[in-house]
């Protein structure tokens, strides 16, 4: 099989994994001559917020996996062609793409082709190839195999600029529904803890990822997990993949999750990071976030009593708990009432504040030009808002 054919397998193979749209300020310098370049926006298949479509090579090292994760394509039982790349079959095929600029960078990943050690030995061969046969400096994001040996860990952080573990459900419980050989605490959360160790060491960065929906689990119980991630073991981002069922697997006659779902999610958890809000803030419903509604606009109903809120007096943390006000626009209206008073809707207009949603929660000098009560009356109607939830995130 050529490189060709293993690179369709093994790409459409990795698709199951989500990138970041980002990646780190700067970059790691293995050569003073060498290709590539870290800049503040990463890559992988996404828009960032300036409007540019940035890509990068997506794929596993081997599809071959001794694991028997009940969702995934590439579970052990699963009858499907196989194939594997060598590091430096790898690594000449992701050059060539490189400098014909067909992407930017690369995300890496793997099944378990003969036991976790052996595959990450290879997986980190491949990186070592990159960095210092073909001098290449450009952005890495690198998977850490579950179980990863602690000098595994430290060499993936000193030479990707991304590396991460995919925590899948919330906790053990919820792992044993698709796993039987998977431990929640060994395999997950003490390979993270390693990794936290030396993300500031390397000027690293970690993520993760859940399956949404394989294991019955509840949006609480996600977010729970994830404001945990972020207290306690440095996780840079969380990201939702909306469970989808795959023929021949365990849970192939179980629903897809909607991906209103992982929205919500995605959503919430920029209110986590971003605007201050707590666990206990956000808008459970026998711990799932409200379907018909984004979870900021939903809080904002839900507590009626705060608002509306006077835009000349509310402090930063206030202004994010109002629709249409991001971080950026919320500095913005700071910035400009110290110069000015802010007397109508007009003068936000070019603060990146997003008025309809905004107004009924606001007051100028006293006035309000919104009506908050018909919002609050049509609270149950299955309204979909693109919000800003999404600003000033620039990591």
């Amino acid at each position: 099989m050529d490189s060709f054919q293993k690179l369709i397998i093994l790409g459409t193979a990795a698709k199951y994994d989500v990138c970041a749209s980002t990646s780190t300020p700067n970059s790691k310098k293995f050569a003073p001559s060498g290709l590539g370049r870290t800049t503040v926006h990463g890559v992988c298949h996404s828009f960032t917020p300036d409007g540019r479509c940035i890509s990068l090579l997506k794929v596993l090292l081997t599809n071959y996996c001794q694991k028997d994760c009940a969702y995934c394509p590439n579970r052990k039982d699963r009858d499907i062609q196989r194939t594997s790349f060598s590091p430096e079959e790898l690594a000449k095929v992701f050059m060539e793409f490189y400098k014909r600029n067909y992407v930017e960078g690369l995300f890496l990943s793997s099944g378990i082709k003969k036991d976790t050690h052996t595959t990450m030995d290879e997986l980190i061969k491949t990186i070592e190839i990159l960095r210092y046969k073909y001098q290449y400096n450009g952005y890495i994001h690198l998977k850490i195999l579950p179980g990863a040996k602690d000098e595994h860990i430290e060499t993936a952080c000193k030479l990707a600029n991304r590396v991460s573990i995919n925590c899948e459900t919330p906790d053990e419980t919820y792992l044993s529904k698709l796993s039987k050989l998977k431990s929640f605490e060994k395999d997950i959360l003490s390979p993270m803890a390693t990794i936290k160790k030396y993300l500031s060491k390397y000027n690293s960065s970690q993520s993760t990822q859940f399956i949404v929906g394989a294991a019955g689990e509840r949006d609480f119980d996600i977010l729970a997990r994830v404001n945990n991630l972020y207290q306690n073991y440095g996780i840079k981002r969380a990201y939702f993949s909306a469970f989808t069922p795959i023929i021949n697997t365990p849970l192939e006659k179980e629903k897809q999750t909607p991906l209103t779902r992982e929205n919500r999610l995605y959503q919430s958890d920029f209110l986590l990071r971003l605007y201050g809000f707590k666990l206990e803030d956000l808008p459970f419903e026998k711990g799932f976030l409200p379907d018909n509604l984004d979870p900021k606009l939903a809080f904002a109903l839900k507590n009626l009593h705060l608002f509306p809120i006077e835009i000349n007096k509310a402090p930063l943390r206030d202004l994010l708990k109002v629709p249409g006000i991001g971080p950026i626009s919320g500095k913005r209206i700071i910035a400009l009432r110290r110069e000015f008073t802010i007397t109508n809707p007009q003068m936000l207009k070019n603060l990146g504040v997003v008025l309809k949603r905004a107004l009924p929660f606001l007051t100028f000098q006293g006035k309000c030009y919104g009506d908050i009560d018909s919002l609050a009356c049509n609270k149950t109607e299955p309204i979909q808002l693109s919000w800003d939830f999404g600003e000033g995130d620039s990591e």
